[in-house]
C-alpha cells in the first residue's frame, strides 16, 4: 500500500485512539498513551502487524491512545491507512 496523503481515524474518547498517517521516507511510529509504561510494546506490535499486513513500508504513524483494545487499534490504523493510500 502506497501512502500518498495525510489521513486520520479515530476519536479521543476513553477506550479509543486517534491515528494520524502521512507519507514519509521510512517507517516511523510515534505512540502517546495513557498506559504507555505498561503496554507500549503491545500497542507497537499491533500497529506494526497491521502495517505489515497492508504492505506499508514508508509512512509516519502517530497514535494517541486512550486505553483502546487490540481490535480497535487494528481497525483505526487500517482505516487511516486506507484513507491515506492512493486507490
Amino acid at each position: 500500500m502506497n501512502i500518498t496523503t495525510k489521513a486520520s481515524a479515530g476519536t479521543m474518547q476513553s477506550s479509543d485512539l486517534m491515528v494520524h498517517v502521512e507519507p514519509a521516507d521510512g517507517l516511523e511510529i510515534e505512540i502517546e498513551s495513557t498506559v504507555k509504561k505498561q503496554f507500549e510494546h503491545l500497542i507497537r506490535a499491533r500497529i506494526e502487524a497491521t502495517l505489515q499486513r497492508n504492505s506499508v513500508t514508508r509512512a509516519r504513524v502517530k497514535v494517541t491512545d486512550r486505553g483502546a483494545l487490540d481490535y480497535a487499534i487494528e481497525a483505526r490504523v487500517e482505516a487511516a491507512l486506507r484513507r491515506a493510500a492512493e486507490v
